[in-house]
């Protein structure tokens, strides 16, 4: 069995004294996990840097066997960002986001592409909220998409500003205001509105970690990847100091 594909690192963990099992987002293979020889290696490391595009070629005796990679890099995404720790935070934190959310070997290639874009601007002006737009998406990508086009209680469709926990349906200004200290936020951009301050972006990453961590990571007995929560760390404090730049 063989096949060859590009791929996103996702991560890259020592195995023995010298090779790493490296697990990539590819475009036709999904999550797929592999032996690299000779990982560990000076000039491997950088190539297996998270966040990298790779081509790689994969093979193995039997399908369901773990496999060998052989890879070369296309682009070094990580090393472009390694001065900016904002950006460095939130490239692990979706590399580890989708290494722990996704079944292996099960495509999914428009989430690819998407993941790709976001990477590849990750560097360009302000991200946060694109970030919290790829998690919400991330969310439909994995078959637990959020229903905001209508309340929960009422069936009206404006003045949307909150989520219910227990559906994941939206629920209007006037219903849920009895029930505000149990329900999530929901900002505007999420619906395709105006990003208006550092809270919606905030806002928008509580409600998706919500809704990731219920249906995805509780129910394999795990929790959100650390990495995530150094990311919202970090635009926490960049929004409590004024600095957290907002897309335009």
């Amino acid at each position: 069995m063989d096949w060859t594909d590009r791929g996103i690192v996702l991560s890259a963990r020592r195995h023995g004294e010298s090779s790493v099992i490296l697990s990539l987002l590819t475009v036709e293979h999904g999550r797929h996990a592999g032996v690299v020889r000779g990982g560990q290696s000076r000039r491997q490391r950088g190539v297996l840097e998270v966040g990298n595009l790779l081509s790689a070629s994969w093979r193995a005796r039997l399908e369901e066997h773990l496999g060998n990679f052989t890879v070369e890099l296309e682009t070094g995404h990580a090393a472009r960002v390694l001065d900016r720790a904002d950006r460095l935070a939130a490239l692990s934190a979706l590399c580890a986001t989708l290494d722990g959310c996704l079944a292996e070997r099960e495509p999914h290639p428009a989430l690819f592409a998407s993941t790709l874009h976001l990477i590849e601007t990750l560097e360009n002006g302000p991200f946060a909220a694109r970030y919290a737009m790829w998690e919400f998406n991330l969310l439909g990508e994995l078959g637990f998409g959020l229903d905001l086009t209508s309340c929960a209680a009422t069936g009206v469709t404006e003045d949307l500003i909150y989520v219910s926990p227990r559906s994941g349906q939206a629920v209007s200004r006037s219903a849920g205001e009895p029930y505000r200290d149990k329900l999530l936020a929901l900002p505007e951009f999420l619906k395709g509105g105006t990003l208006a301050n550092a809270d919606d972006v905030l806002n928008g990453l509580r409600l998706t970690g919500y809704f990731l961590d219920r249906h995805v990571s509780q129910p394999e007995g795990r929790s959100l990847p650390d990495a995530r929560e150094r990311l919202i760390g970090l635009l926490r404090r960049a929004a409590e100091s004024g600095l957290l730049e907002l897309d335009a």
